[in-house]
């Protein structure tokens, strides 16, 4: 892991109320070697004596970004983001081999162990709050809290509604997406995407990623948002993005079949909140009723008016009243930023 640092910028006086917080840099960035293929981007911002919180993006395959900071106080955490083998600056972009969810729980303990943490708060939304469900479950120890959104369990009825479901609420979204392929390849999109996805030419699979970035893109947000299909169709996004979630749902995320819920005993001790938007299309919100149903420990609070995105007005808000109300009960944590 070669680090390099940056000089602190978060001089902007700290927010007490729901909006985001100013933008920062990270004071430290750098790649983590992770097997010979992959580089695991990393960074850390805010207090480097701060209480730990680790930010797991969506997708996969969606990476991190510089919003993505701006959910935590940085005069309270420490604040570490890295993009998923395959996403975003990890490198190489979009590449699907030793790329499996048990991979992506070792480079989170990889990650913890070189920045000599004992325990950290985990926050992920969408795929990242499967991720964070499966990193807790196999790693209960290592978690002070988990902060999940638009809940993500991935199992075959969640992907069916992604690839076919999703034409009851954005038809016309879908239809761009479906009528790409041939009709005759239609009763398995799924397939017939990942086929072109994987194909080694960049003008078969670049396109197939931007229709899949775009679809995605246009369903995640309750009122059209053409700056989230923009992003989210762009071409490193897209590849990342299209080609890591065919691969994962193509193998059902490499987990046992319902293992997710299964085993949420093992976490039901740890303090938890599930931020979910009542019109959250991509994650409808019986999978977040569904967790709610298995873990009542958990804070469960449904956003009335809110679609899928993090950056949702209602989600964003609970979002941080969530990352700030750890922020209280752990004040005795901050010593636990290092072994």
């Amino acid at each position: 892991m070669i680090p390099e640092k940056k000089g602190m910028e978060h001089s902007s006086p700290k927010l007490e109320s729901d909006a985001l917080y100013p933008k920062i840099e990270p004071y430290e960035y750098g790649w983590l070697e992770v097997s010979p293929l992959h580089k695991v981007y990393w960074e850390q911002c805010g207090n480097p004596n701060g209480v730990p919180v680790v930010f797991l993006h969506g997708g996969p395959g969606a990476g991190a970004g510089p919003m993505h900071r701006r959910f935590f106080d940085p005069d309270h955490y420490r604040i570490i983001i890295f993009d998923q083998r395959g996403a975003g600056r990890s490198r190489p972009l979009g590449e699907i081999r030793e790329n499996t969810t048990p991979l992506l729980i070792e480079d989170m303990e990889r990650l913890r162990e070189q920045f000599g943490i004992e325990r950290w708060l985990v926050f992920g939304g969408s795929w990242g709050s499967t991720l964070a469900l499966a990193y807790a479950e196999a790693h209960p120890q290592r978690c002070l809290g988990l902060i999940l959104r638009g809940i993500f369990l991935c199992r075959p009825a969640e992907i069916e509604w992604f690839l076919y479901g999703l034409k009851a609420i954005f038809p016309e979204a879908w239809r761009t997406f479906a009528h790409y392929i041939p009709a005759e390849e239609r009763s398995n999109l799924l397939r017939a995407y990942h086929e072109r996805l994987m194909h080694p030419d960049p003008a078969v699979h670049m396109p197939a990623a931007r229709y899949w970035g775009s679809y995605e893109g246009s369903c995640s947000t309750l009122l059209p948002s053409p700056d989230t299909v923009a992003h989210f169709s762009s071409d490193p996004v897209a590849l990342g993005l299209a080609r890591i979630e065919a691969h994962y749902f193509t193998h059902d995320i490499f987990l046992p079949p319902n293992s997710l819920l299964d085993n949420i005993r093992r976490i039901a001790h740890i303090p938890a909140v599930i931020v979910q938007g009542r019109y959250d299309g991509v994650c409808p919100i019986i999978t977040a009723d569904d967790l709610h149903r298995a873990w009542p420990e958990a804070e469960y609070i449904v956003v009335p008016d809110a679609g899928h995105s993090a950056f949702e007005p209602g989600i964003q808000k609970e979002l941080v009243r969530a990352a700030n109300r750890f922020r209280q009960k752990l004040q005795a944590a901050a010593p636990l930023a290092s072994t």
